[in-house]
C-alpha cells in the first residue's frame, strides 16, 4: 500500500483516468444533488423514472465539456486559481446546457425531464467536490513533502497581484520548503483581511511578527515601491538579521511567470538608491535626435551606460571610442544584439593620440562630444603623475581642440568631486581638464560643459565590486579608515543627470549633481555582510588599512548656497569657479605636458599645483611640496 501511495506521488496520473475519475465525481454529484432536493426522503415516480435519461444526459455532457476544455490535463497537485476558474465556467456552461435541453424538451413533450433545481444543486456540488478535491490532494501533496518542522517561515510585503504570484511561486516548489505566515501591505483599507487563507498585517506589525513567528525571511513583493520606503523595509529587515529578497519586475519574468530562481538577495545598490530621476525627456531627445555623437571611454562605466541611454532617444549614430580593446568588444556584441549596425560605430583609439583623433573627427564629424575618458583611480595616478598628464590633461587638451576645429555644437567633459580642492594628482589632473575646457570656451565659443559627481555604484574597480569578491572569498573586508565617508550614485543615475546637464549647458558652466548624503564606508561593508546573510565578526571580519597615497576622508561637492547656483532640475547645481585665462593657462599647460618626457614626478606636480593652488596632498609623499 505504502509503495501505491509513493508512487502515486512520484508520478502523474494518466489524463484519461482524471478523465474518468471526473466524470464519476459528477455521477455522485447528480445523486447528492437528488437526495438534496427531495429531503434524503422518497423520489417522485416520474423522476425515477426519468433517471437513466437524466444521468446519461448530465454525463454525457459534463464528459464531452470536460474533453473539449481539457480540465483533466492539469497536473492535480499545482491546481491554482487558473484552473479552478476553469472548472466553474466549465460546470456552469454544462449546466446552462442542460437548462436549454429542459426547456426544449418541455416544448416538445411537455415535460421537464429534469428538475430546474436538481441542475442548480448539482452544478454547485459538481464545482465544489472538483475544486476542494483537487485543492486537498494538492495540500496532502505538499505537507508530504514539506513538513511544517523543516520550512522556512516567510513574509511577503506586499499583498497586491505580485504578493500573491509570489505565494503561489513559492507554493509550488517542493524543494526549498517555504512556508507563508503572512503579508505586510502598506495600504491600511487590507489590514485584517486574508489572501488566500494568509492574514495581511499592516506596516507596524513587521518588527513584531519576525519576532513572534520566528520568520526567517521578508520578500519585497511590491512593484512600484519607491526607493525611500524600500530602504526603510530592509533597514528593518537587516536589524533584525533577517534575509531579504526581491521580486524583479514582471517584465522580467519567464513568458509572463515568476520563477523561484527569480527571487534574488537585496543588493546594496538598491539600499542606496533614489528614487527615479525625473527626465525633460523632449529636451533630451530633441539634442539627441539626428546627431553624431562621439563618446570617448565608450568602454568604462559611465561611457557605456552614456551609450546605452542615448541610443534610446534615435540618434543618428553613436561613436564608441576606447583603447580598452576586450570592452570595447564586448559592448560591441551588446549592442549588435539590439540595435542595428548603422545606428552605432566601434572606434578603437587613444585619446592621447592627436593623429588617431583627428581622424576619428575628420571621418564621422561629431555634432555632440561626451568625454568620458580619463584614469580615475587614486592611488595609481599618485604613484604615476606622468600618466595622469598624458590622459586626463592631455587627452583631454587634444579632443577639446579637435571639437573646435571641427565646430561641433556641444562638449560635455565628465569629471569628478575630486577636482574639488584636490588632493591627489588624480583630482588635480582632472581640474586642470575643467580650466582649460572652460578657458577654451570662452575664447572661441564653442559650448563646453562640465559635469561633477562623485563615486558611481558598480563601476570598475569601485569599493563595492572589491567588497563582494572580499565576501565571496570569505573576507577579511579592508576598509581604509573607520571614519571614511563617500558619496555614491548610481551609473544609471549619473549618466541621467550628465545628459539632462548636457541639454541645458549653454557653455562655461560646471554642473555638480546632488548626490544626496554621504555614505560611511564601514557602514557599506556591514550592511553587505549582513545582505549576504553572514554576520560580522564571525563569519566576515572588517580590517582597517590605512589611508592610500592621496585619499581624503571626506569628498567635497561644492553644494551648498554659498558656491553653487540652483537649476531648473533639483538634483543639478551651477558651480562658482574661477575663470581663468586662455592664453595663460595653455602657456602653462603645455609646459606641464612637456614635462612627461622628463619623467621627474616632483618637477609634474610641481607645475600641477602653480596651475591648480588649491591643491593640497594628503598622506603623500608630495605633501613637503606644500610646505
Amino acid at each position: 500500500m505504502y509503495r501505491l501511495l509513493d508512487f502515486f506521488w512520484k508520478n502523474n496520473l494518466p489524463r484519461w483516468s482524471i478523465l474518468i475519475i471526473d466524470t464519476v465525481v459528477c455521477a455522485f454529484a447528480l445523486t447528492l444533488a437528488f437526495l438534496l432536493r427531495f429531503n434524503f426522503a422518497s423520489i417522485p415516480t416520474q423522476d425515477l423514472k426519468n433517471m437513466p435519461i437524466d444521468y446519461a444526459m448530465v454525463l454525457g455532457i459534463r464528459f464531452f465539456s470536460f474533453l473539449f476544455s481539457k480540465t483533466y490535463k492539469g497536473v492535480i497537485r499545482y491546481t491554482g486559481s487558473k484552473d479552478s476558474v476553469r472548472i466553474l465556467l466549465v460546470v456552469l456552461v454544462g449546466s446552462v446546457i442542460l437548462l436549454l435541453i429542459n426547456f426544449i424538451t418541455r416544448l416538445i413533450s411537455g415535460v421537464y425531464y429534469i428538475p430546474h433545481s436538481v441542475i442548480i444543486i448539482d452544478s454547485l456540488c459538481t464545482m465544489f467536490i472538483m475544486i476542494c478535491s483537487r485543492l486537498a490532494v494538492k495540500a496532502v501533496y505538499f505537507e508530504r513533502k514539506n513538513p511544517d518542522r523543516i520550512r522556512t517561515n516567510v513574509l511577503i510585503y506586499g499583498a497586491g497581484e505580485s504578493g500573491i504570484v509570489t505565494k503561489r511561486t513559492l507554493e509550488r516548489d517542493a524543494d526549498i520548503k517555504y512556508k507563508v505566515i503572512g503579508f505586510i501591505d502598506d495600504d491600511i483599507k487590507k489590514k485584517g483581511r486574508s489572501l488566500e487563507g494568509v492574514f495581511i498585517y499592516p506596516p507596524d506589525k513587521l518588527e513584531e511578527l519576525i519576532k513572534d513567528s520566528q520568520i526567517d525571511t521578508v520578500i519585497i513583493s511590491i512593484l512600484n515601491i519607491s526607493s525611500t520606503r524600500k530602504s526603510e523595509i530592509i533597514e528593518t529587515c537587516l536589524q533584525q538579521n533577517i534575509k531579504v529578497l526581491s521580486v524583479p519586475p514582471v517584465s522580467k519574468w519567464i513568458n509572463g511567470e515568476l520563477s523561484l530562481n527569480q527571487l534574488k538577495t537585496i543588493q546594496i545598490e538598491q539600499l542606496l538608491e533614489r528614487d527615479a530621476i525625473k527626465l525633460d525627456v523632449s529636451l533630451i531627445e530633441q539634442q539627441l535626435q539626428n546627431k553624431v555623437i562621439l563618446v570617448t571611454g565608450a568602454a568604462g562605466s559611465i561611457g557605456s551606460e552614456l551609450v546605452r541611454q542615448m541610443l534610446r532617444f534615435h540618434p543618428k549614430k553613436v561613436i564608441l571610442l576606447d583603447n580598452a580593446e576586450s570592452p570595447l568588444h564586448e559592448m560591441d556584441l551588446e549592442l549588435s544584439d539590439k540595435y542595428d549596425a548603422n545606428r552605432f560605430e566601434v572606434v578603437m583609439g587613444d585619446v592621447r593620440s592627436t593623429d588617431r583623433m583627428h581622424n576619428v573627427f575628420n571621418t564621422f564629424k561629431p555634432h555632440l562630444v561626451y568625454h568620458a575618458a580619463a584614469y580615475k583611480h587614486v592611488p595609481m595616478m599618485e604613484n604615476n603623475p606622468s600618466e595622469s598628464i598624458l590622459t586626463n590633461v592631455m587627452g583631454t587638451k587634444i579632443t577639446a581642440d579637435l571639437a573646435v576645429e571641427f565646430e561641433v555644437e556641444k562638449f560635455v567633459l565628465i569629471s569628478t568631486d575630486k577636482a574639488v580642492n584636490p588632493s591627489n594628482v588624480m583630482g588635480a589632473s582632472k581640474r586642470i581638464a575643467e580650466i582649460y575646457t572652460q578657458s577654451l570656451g570662452k575664447k572661441t565659443g564653442i559650448k563646453f560643459i562640465t559635469t561633477r559627481f562623485g563615486n558611481v555604484l558598480g563601476s570598475n574597480g569601485s569599493v563595492i565590486p572589491r567588497f563582494k569578491k572580499q565576501i565571496e572569498q570569505g573576507g577579511p573586508i579592508t576598509v581604509t579608515h573607520p571614519d571614511i565617508t563617500r558619496y555614491f550614485m548610481t551609473i544609471s543615475e549619473a549618466c541621467q543627470l550628465v545628459l539632462e546637464a548636457g541639454c541645458m549647458g549653454i557653455g562655461g558652466e560646471i554642473f555638480v549633481f546632488d548626490m544626496g548624503k554621504q555614505v560611511k564606508i564601514v557602514d557599506l561593508a556591514k550592511k553587505m555582510i549582513q545582505l549576504s546573510g553572514l554576520t560580522e565578526g564571525r563569519d566576515i571580519k572588517i580590517t582597517y588599512t590605512g589611508l592610500r597615497p592621496g585619499e581624503k576622508l571626506y569628498e567635497e561637492l561644492l553644494a551648498s548656497a554659498e558656491n553653487t547656483l540652483p537649476t531648473h532640475h533639483p538634483q543639478i547645481l551651477i558651480g562658482k569657479v574661477k575663470q581663468y585665462n586662455f592664453e595663460e593657462i595653455t602657456q602653462k599647460i603645455e609646459t606641464l605636458i612637456t614635462l612627461f618626457n622628463s619623467q621627474n614626478n616632483t618637477d609634474i606636480v610641481t607645475a600641477m599645483k602653480d596651475l591648480v593652488p588649491e591643491f593640497k596632498s594628503n598622506n603623500s609623499i608630495f605633501t613637503k611640496l606644500d610646505n
